[in-house]
């Protein structure tokens, strides 16, 4: 498919800036064998699930990734935005550093009054960086620091709008986040209370933890026509042998296995026996999910409403049938749903 198939109009006024409360947004629910689509509440997600499915959820933990320091001698603010860690011995980092042109190979940036000085060791592309962090304490130490330094990652989108709140830290955070190692949330999960996975495990829906430390390349703009071309970022992700256990139950006993985000349904398609079952793995990941594709773990997907031209939303047409969920897009704008990172959810069944 084109990239240009995948552009709609999305009134500005429709992306969410700010959350609604856990578990009060709406739900569209998209039926794949009849074409049918339903407008409900997140609550009514537990109508559509029963005894013996499996939700995967991302337990991924976002971190403050976006840090604000000062350039040696000339004092200019430069925000340096961490990627991800290469090496935890060395404190080396990628990152994003804004504005760019002023940060050369050599270059020191001191981060407020912490004891906290990194250095540039290379470039890596126009705005990327490779960072040594000079600091003597351990790593728990460390992050430490960096959590009290740095700020909520917002998306662009939401921070070229309003300013990052205290608020931010909590809600831009699922309840069920463990593994610190993320700069994104994985925003389907955000609409989970810990009321409701209780209502869920009582009727006998079993939840599979999977991790996918959520890059920025999962919201990284597509810059070509043809999408077989697009390389996306890899990620790192794990998946456990015991959550293998509960999705490949599942599947054996032909219940619903729900992908709550595209980012683990990406996980979960990643690692698949040549029987169709899941695999517990370690590594990385660079898959990209876009029609046609023929999924092998899920049969159904929690989303939320994404931005035109992304990733994400060709994620969401290649598992719920484009021409179909395009449809449900339209009727979303019509009805007032809310999109992207804060906004409300759809169900594709």
């Amino acid at each position: 498919m084109k990239l240009s198939e995948f552009k709609f109009d999305l009134p500005q006024s429709l992306i969410a800036l700010h959350p609604s409360d856990r578990g009060e947004s709406r739900l569209m629910v998209v039926h794949r064998a009849t074409g049918e689509i339903e407008h409900k509440m997140f609550p009514d997600l537990i109508n559509y699930f029963g005894d013996g499915d499996v939700m995967a959820i991302n337990d991924t933990k976002v971190f403050p990734a976006r840090l604000y320091g000062q350039k040696e001698k000339t004092g200019a603010k430069i925000e340096v935005f961490l990627l991800r860690e290469l090496n935890r011995e060395m404190r080396l980092w990628d990152v994003l550093v804004d504005p760019a042109r002023k940060i050369r190979v050599g270059n020191k940036l001191y981060f407020g009054d912490s004891d906290l000085v990194a250095e540039v060791i290379d470039n890596t592309t126009s705005r990327g960086r490779t960072i040594r962090f000079l600091y003597d304490g351990d790593n728990d130490e460390f992050m430490k620091l960096v959590d009290q330094l740095g700020e909520t990652p917002l998306p662009p989108e939401i921070i070229s709008r309003r300013k990052v709140e205290s608020a931010d830290r909590e809600r831009f955070q699922t309840i069920f986040a463990e593994h610190i190692g993320a700069v994104a949330a994985p925003t389907a999960g955000l609409h989970f209370t810990k009321a409701m996975m209780k209502r869920l495990e009582i009727k006998g829906i079993n939840f599979a933890p999977v991790t996918l430390h959520v890059g920025l390349g999962t919201f990284r703009t597509v810059d070509v026509e043809d999408l077989t071309k697009h390389k996306t970022d890899s990620e790192n992700y794990r998946i456990t042998q015991s959550s293998a256990d509960i999705v490949n139950a599942a599947l054996d006993g032909k219940k619903r296995v729900c992908a709550v985000g595209t980012t683990s349904l990406k996980a979960i398609e990643s690692s698949v026996s040549a029987s169709g079952h899941l695999k517990s793995v370690e590594g990385w990941t660079d898959k990209f999910v876009f029609p046609p594709y023929d999924f092998k773990i899920a049969n159904a997907m929690l989303s939320n409403f994404q931005l035109p031209e992304s990733i994400l939303l060709m994620s969401a047409c290649a598992f719920g049938g484009f021409d179909l969920v395009m449809k449900a897009y339209e009727m979303a704008i019509k009805e007032k749903y809310k999109f992207f990172t804060y906004g409300d959810a759809m169900l594709i069944i």
